[in-house]
């Protein structure tokens, strides 16, 4: 029965953006703390490319706008 409520919770849509609405706002945060000499790798399918800290802020942004508007698509259903 557990395994019942567990694959409800995981299949709800809402449930889910908001997961991936603070997971882009984590990232968000942590590349805003990271030195500016630093590498970071952003990943792209099931490869990790290396790129600016500018640009992983900016596409981890972008990808949050993208979250933030389904769910309020949603929402407004």
């Amino acid at each position: 029965m557990a395994s019942t409520s567990s694959a409800t919770a995981s299949s709800d849509p809402e449930l889910d953006l908001i997961k991936q609405i603070r997971t882009h706002e984590v990232a968000i945060a942590e590349l805003g703390s990271i030195s500016s000499f630093r590498t970071v790798y952003q990943k792209n399918g099931h490869l990790f490319f290396r790129t600016s800290i500018q640009k992983a802020t900016s596409s981890e942004e972008k990808q949050l706008d993208q979250a933030k508007a389904k769910l309020e698509k949603l929402n407004s259903q």
